[in-house]
Order: structure tokens, then C-alpha cells, then sequence
């Protein structure tokens, strides 16, 4: 392993290099990367927000997040899926958020596409299904993946479903920040500790 894909804290602690960069990303890092997240609400976000992250550093994401939760009704997808052409408006103009209008009208999608998933058994159970059933630990940072073969099965099933804006490459982003796969890196205090494979 490179010296350069772990980073010791002041408190002693070896994390994953990125997480060193910034107080908001150790947070991130030490309580919710990689974490098994569960709830329709709970993984509409997330989806929402790695679609969001598109061509943007995980950062801008991370420190406007309440401002997401506040402009996307708590990511409640009956709400969502309810926005109109005011809500729509609101959000375009709305400098709190990234005001991208493809990503705001793909959320407002989602979102009804999420409620149609619920006669499905719901995407939680849904997006579990592509969960691997094993995974190799990464050892460095050159280690890391952008794809999956689940996580292209899962875009392509999700797309097929009426979602939007869900290719591999973001939906891989999500299966490691929702705990789908742990890619905390061999060394990581965190790794193998959020119950993902």
C-alpha cells in the first residue's frame, strides 16, 4: 500500500486519504461513507444527491446539504413528485442548492419514479438486490473502482423502471456511500466496521 492512500489523524487514527482534506469529509467518512442506509426517504436522498454530484466535487454536496433537504421537502418523493412549474422555478433560482435545471427536473422524476417502485416491495428492497455478494476490499486508492458490474446491472434496471440521470458511475457512487460495498481501504479504521461486504 502507498503511504499516500491512507492518512493518520491528529487523534491517531489511519483513515482513507480523502478523508484528511477537510473537517466535513472526516466526519462524513468516520459516520456515514459506507454505512448501510436504509428507508425510501433515506435512499432518495442519497440517489438525489450523487446525481447532483455530477461533474462536481462530493464537497460542494456535502456543505449544501441542508440546503438540499430544505428546497427537496426532506426528500419526501409524494412531495417531490407533486413539485410544479413554481417549484421547479423556486429551485432553478434558488442559490442555496446547484441550481442545474436537467438534475432538479431528473430529481423531481425520480421521485415519482421512486413511488411507482413501491409496488414492487420499494427501492429499498430494490436497490439491495444489487448489493454484491462479495467484494474485494481495495488497498489503495489506485484500487478504487468508478463501476460495477451491479452497479451497471442496477442503472440499467433503474432506467428501465423510469428513472433518469442513474448512470454505473454515479450509481456506484451511492452503493459505496450507502453501504452496498465497503471501500474503506485496507488499514482503514473504518474498514469492514459498516456492515457492508
Amino acid at each position: 500500500m502507498t503511504d499516500a492512500s491512507l492518512v493518520t489523524g491528529p487523534d491517531g487514527i489511519r483513515r482513507c486519504a480523502w478523508a484528511g482534506s477537510s473537517g466535513d469529509y472526516l466526519a462524513y467518512h468516520d459516520t456515514e461513507w459506507g454505512v448501510p442506509v436504509h428507508g425510501e426517504r433515506e435512499l432518495f436522498e442519497r440517489l438525489t444527491l450523487e446525481a447532483f454530484q455530477s461533474g462536481l466535487s462530493w464537497l460542494t454536496i456535502l456543505r449544501k446539504r441542508q440546503d438540499f433537504r430544505r428546497a427537496f421537502a426532506g426528500f419526501d418523493p409524494e412531495l417531490v413528485a407533486a413539485f410544479g412549474p413554481a417549484d421547479r422555478e423556486r429551485l432553478t433560482g434558488d442559490a442555496s442548492i446547484v441550481r442545474n435545471a436537467r438534475k432538479i427536473d431528473a430529481a423531481i422524476h425520480n421521485a415519482a419514479a421512486v413511488l411507482d417502485l413501491r409496488r414492487d416491495g420499494g427501492l429499498d428492497a430494490f436497490l439491495w438486490s444489487f448489493a454484491p455478494t462479495a467484494h474485494r476490499r481495495p488497498s489503495q486508492l489506485g484500487d478504487l473502482r468508478a463501476t460495477s458490474p451491479e452497479s451497471v446491472a442496477l442503472a440499467k434496471a433503474l432506467t428501465s423502471r423510469g428513472f433518469v440521470f442513474v448512470g454505473p458511475t454515479t450509481l456506484y457512487a451511492a452503493m459505496q456511500a450507502c453501504g452496498l460495498v465497503d471501500d474503506h481501504l485496507s488499514g482503514c479504521a473504518r474498514a469492514g466496521r459498516g456492515g457492508a461486504r
